[in-house]
Parts: C-alpha cells; structure tokens; sequence
C-alpha cells in the first residue's frame, strides 16, 4: 500500500447502483476501483455494501455485504466496521444507532430547485438530510457549490467538512466500436436523465438556420418532459433533427463524446456534472449553462450561456465554434479534465479513512 498508515476497515455503501446508467452508479464504481488499487494487498479491510444486482462488480477478492430491504428495519452488524462511508446523502440505510465513525458524502440540494416539490415537502427533505448530518462525523461535498449550499440551508455547526472532487470516468484502453445509433452528419450531444432540472428542452433552438443534429441521450425518466422537447422542436421545424438515444452503453457514450461537433449542458441542477470533465477529456467544446456547480468545473476551459433566451444561445454556439476552431485549446481543456482524477479522489479519502482514531 503506497500511504503511509495502517487501513482501518472501512465500509462503503454503494446501494445505489441497483441503478445502472447513473451518476451514482458510475460514481460508486470508479471511487470504489480506484480505492482498491491504492490499497494494494490490504483489499481486505474494504467492503462494499450493495444489491444483489451489482454482486462481485469489484471482483471475486473484494469483501462484500449485501444490501436487503430487510436492513430498513434491521440494521446489519457494524462491529467489525470502524468506518461506515455513506456514499449518497438520500440512503435509506444509515447507521443511526451504531457505534461506527460515519462520512456522509453529499452529492447536491436538487430538490430545492426542481419547481416541483411543496414547501412541506423541502422540508421533510430537509429535516431527515439534517438528522443524517447531525449523526455524520465528517461531510464531505463534491464540489464547493455544494459546500455552499449546505450551509446556507441545514446547520452544520462546527461539523469537519471536506470538498472531494469526482474523477473523470473515462477508460482509453478499449477500442470504441460504432454505436448502435451512429450519425454521420455533424452534432451536438448530451447526457443526462431525461428530467426538467436538465433543461434540455432549451436545446432545440440552438439547430434553428444550421444543418446540425441534437443527439440526447439518458434514462428517459419523465415522459411528460420528453414530449416538451418535442414540442420545442416541433415549434422550431426541426423535430427531423432530433434524436433520443435512451440509455447508453461506456462504448457509445464515449462515440458521441468523442465526435460530437460540441457538447451542450444547459442544466439548473448540478452537485458537479460527470458529462462535463468527460466532454473535455476529448477536448470538445463544452457550452455550459451558468448555474449551480458547473462555472466551477468548467473554468475558464468552457463556454457558457448566459441565459436561455433562443437568439442569446444561437449567438454563444456560433461564437464558442468560432473561438474554439480559431484558437485550437483543445490540449488546455483536456488538462482541466485531467485534474479530476478519481486517483486524486481515493486517495483524498483514504486518508479522510485513516483520520478516525
């Protein structure tokens, strides 16, 4: 092992990804890899908490203890556990009433900016994050707009917090194979779960007086807002141009990220945005909205819109294409994806691991 400490044993909850193609999943997965490669032969002092769907997903050596409903009620044996690391601030497994040290990792405060949820309902929200933060001995938030927000709406008194940034998910070492739904005309592309927080029905405009295509792709979980960014596009005489992919596998994702024309990202709601650092680990121009988190990861390494008003955003892709082909940054963009490391990422939490007495 390359630290210079003894491992405690250490527990990683990674229920979520019963729910593949997400954030969380793909989250759980690279931190929980590259932990295992940073530990070396102490493999043995890792578990990792999960469904039964995702069983083995570290490998046959790795510790494991599966995850049951059951577990709402009965909570599982933490004695040999000295860290529980709660790796999603909305789990419904949370070591309330055992005697374990618990980092709590808090992705974003979405809900409070989606439009759809009653006051009454924030609140429970609120409350029940609270009582998770209060039984935490240490959170941690992946980016500092986050931080920010957990202070401005729950108290964290003089809680020790910490900011870990997520990596950059994307693997090289696999030759990428033509997607399933390959387009051989220039186009936009992005990423998200199909919902009104990401925006999307913001994007059709941008194909208005050009000949390129729109390729959305994500779990199309909302159907009611599918069919508004059908009707922008139906509006705008451009439906033609339009493509949904569904869910998408590592190969085709990275197709897209790697030839698309740019990569658009107007969302409202974002603790960090994955879609962004991979865009840019290919160099692309990223065109981002201004909100939440994504100033923060994109840098001065991205474009953005300033609104959303159809004319505004027409003129930023034209300028962005412009300043992209003219001053050719594609290498200074893919050092900004480069600093999120999910290396960097492990090893900041080992050592927030080793710090527990």
């Amino acid at each position: 092992m390359n630290e210079q400490f003894m491992l405690k044993n250490v527990l990683i909850d990674c229920e979520r990804m019963r729910h593949p193609h997400t954030g969380l999943y793909h989250y759980c997965l690279q931190l929980g890899n590259s932990i295992l490669k940073k530990v070396g032969e102490e493999k043995e002092k890792i578990s990792f908490y999960l469904p039964t769907s995702a069983e083995h997903i570290f490998g046959e050596k790795a510790s494991y203890i599966s995850q049951h409903f059951i577990h709402k009620l009965f909570f599982p044996d933490t004695k040999s556990v000295d860290v529980w690391h709660c790796t999603y601030q909305g789990s419904k497994y949370f070591p309330f009433g055992k005697k374990v040290s618990v980092i709590l990792t808090i992705h974003d405060l979405n809900f409070l900016y989606d439009g759809k949820r009653s006051e009454k309902r924030i609140k429970k929200y609120l409350n029940r994050l609270q009582l998770k933060i209060d039984r935490a001995d240490h959170i941690v938030a992946i980016s500092y707009y986050v931080l920010e927000d957990l202070k401005k709406h729950l108290e964290l008194g003089d809680k020790p917090t910490s900011v870990i940034y997520n990596g950059c998910n994307i693997d090289d070492s696999v030759t990428v194979m033509l997607p399933r739904q390959s387009i051989d005309q220039p186009f936009l592309f992005t990423i998200g779960t199909i919902v009104g927080k990401k925006n999307f029905h913001v994007l059709p405009a941008l194909l208005k007086d050009n000949d390129l295509r729109l390729v959305i792709a994500g779990i199309e979980s909302s159907q009611e807002y599918k069919k508004k960014i059908i009707r922008e596009a139906q509006n705008l005489n451009v439906l033609d141009r339009l493509i949904f992919t569904g869910p998408i596998s590592e190969n085709d994702k990275k197709w897209y990220l790697s030839n698309c024309t740019a990569f658009v990202f107007p969302s409202i709601a974002e603790g960090f945005g994955l879609p962004v650092i991979e865009a840019m680990y290919y160099g692309k121009p990223v065109i981002l909205s201004r909100c939440t988190s994504l100033p923060e990861i994109g840098g001065d390494c991205a474009y953005y819109f300033d609104n959303f008003e159809p004319d505004h955003m027409r003129n930023v892709l034209t300028t962005s294409l412009e300043h992209y082909n003219k001053t050719k940054p594609r290498e200074k963009i893919r050092e900004r994806a480069r600093f999120f490391s999910w290396e960097r990422a492990a090893s900041e939490y080992l050592a927030l691991y080793q710090s527990f007495a």
